[in-house]
């Protein structure tokens, strides 16, 4: 297939390039960009004009929920929702049903993937057996079956000297060890953060120390071992400052943010409403909206101002969804009782734009860094570069499409979002994964 990109912005941080530009497609490879390509014999023009072309975006953090009940998300749902929402390739967390902590898993994920021509899944590996934080996988074997990270997604390793060898053996092999951080004491149940909604509400607390204590230590610990770490969904101004510090004194460390970890707090948390079957609304007192139910929960707004400084100035390296969907029936229910969880993967994008970009606090550039080079870069791949030679894995975003999210819209199966009718600006217009164009609005 031939295929020719014209009046676009190309924004490509591997080289710093952005400026319009046509971009001509190839057989999936990124032919030739130039401002004026005259080609007459091609398969199909899209018109970039009011949008930027940019390398498709690098999910580091998505729950696909497969295997494990499919009413949630299956591979092949969630692929096609990340194509809507500009992703080209995406890292599968291993916290399914068994868990993700041997080659023959990791294959599953992997075949069933490959069997749709939509975008590129890789699947993490889980570093602990049951990613129960106490024996060491086999790492290995694991490396041999593609992973390109190895998680225990949503848990901490509960035993330093574990987090040390798995450290150690990952670094031999350059898997990175991404660090979901959280102390499974302290967290004691929590399920909001420890401030006046969580007491006007008298929900269960989940404190910033929850994050930070593990934090502070898997630095310490990924210091000792001298190899890499990435910390996952950072939520709090303390883990950010720990980051600037550790980075500051030599740890190779690596950190992500969620979107909706930068742009909405605690105090966004809306009543509470249970829809019976019979399709009556009712108002619960004390009790709050489940879509805002995310783990870690949304913070306060000093955290949400650290973060967005994080990010101005890479201290933050990565913007990741944290994808997790959940059906209704799951979420329709009390605040304790509900599982954690935003379906994100089709709104990161939007959010993203929206609350920085037009608001001045990153770069167009710093935007794609951290949705498509930097996350390439950590786990390895040659993607989030669309020089001429590379593969032509594309997204192009029409950054003056104005509108207002609707979750009745979602590819993904899950529809469990706080952000159901915000009004946002920037939109996916098509999605390219090697050279084929998987997705277009």
């Amino acid at each position: 297939m031939k295929l020719l990109i014209k009046n676009g912005k190309i924004i490509n941080p591997a080289n710093k390039f952005e400026q319009k530009a046509d971009l001509l497609v190839e057989d999936g490879i990124i032919k030739k960009i130039d401002t004026k390509i005259k080609e007459s014999k091609v398969d199909k023009v899209i018109d970039a004009k009011g949008c930027w072309v940019m390398p498709g975006f690098v999910d580091l953090d998505t729950h696909l929920n497969d295997p494990g009940p499919e009413e949630n998300g299956t591979v092949i749902s969630e692929m096609w929702a990340g194509a809507r929402g500009g992703y080209t390739t995406i890292v599968a967390m291993p916290d399914t049903t068994p868990v993700i902590d041997n080659a023959d898993a990791v294959k599953y994920v992997l075949n069933k993937s490959k069997a749709e021509e939509a975008i590129n899944v890789l699947q993490a590996g889980s570093i602990t057996k049951g990613s129960k934080g106490e024996v060491l996988t086999d790492i290995k074997s694991l490396y041999e079956a593609g992973v390109p990270a190895l998680s225990d997604a949503g848990k901490s390793i509960k035993d330093t000297l574990v987090l040390f060898k798995g450290l150690r053996m990952a670094g031999e092999l350059d898997l990175p060890v991404f660090a979901h951080c959280e102390d499974p004491y302290l967290i004691n149940g929590g399920v909001m953060n420890d401030d006046e909604n969580a007491k006007r509400l008298d929900m269960p607390v989940y404190s910033n120390a929850v994050e930070d204590v593990v934090l502070a230590r898997d630095l310490i610990v990924a210091y000792k071992a001298g190899v890499r770490i990435h910390i996952s969904r950072c939520s709090t101004h303390g883990s950010i400052r720990m980051i600037e510090l550790a980075k500051q004194i030599g740890v190779k460390v690596t950190a992500e943010v969620t979107p909706h970890h930068f742009t909405l707090t605690s105090n966004d948390i809306k009543e509470f409403i249970q829809v019976p079957e019979n399709g009556i609304m009712i108002p619960h007192d004390n009790d709050a909206d489940t879509n805002y139910k995310v783990k870690p929960p949304l913070r306060t707004q000093k955290d949400v101002n650290v973060i967005r400084e994080g990010l101005k100035n890479d201290i933050i390296d990565v913007i990741a969804t944290d994808h997790t969907p959940h059906t209704f029936g799951d979420k329709n229910t009390s605040m304790r009782n509900a599982p954690f969880g935003i379906s994100s993967i089709e709104t990161a994008a939007a959010i993203t734009y929206t609350e920085l970009v037009c608001n001045e606090i990153i770069t167009p550039m710093q935007m794609v860094e951290k949705m498509s080079y930097n996350p390439a870069k950590i786990i390895g791949i040659d993607k989030g570069d669309i020089s001429e030679g590379k593969v032509a894995d594309i997204v192009i975003f029409d950054v003056n499409a104005k509108y207002k999210i609707d979750k009745n819209n979602f590819v993904s199966k899950g529809k469990n979002t706080p952000f159901d009718g915000r009004e946002v600006k920037g939109k996916v217009k098509a999605t390219i994964c090697e050279g084929r164009v998987v997705y277009e609005a």
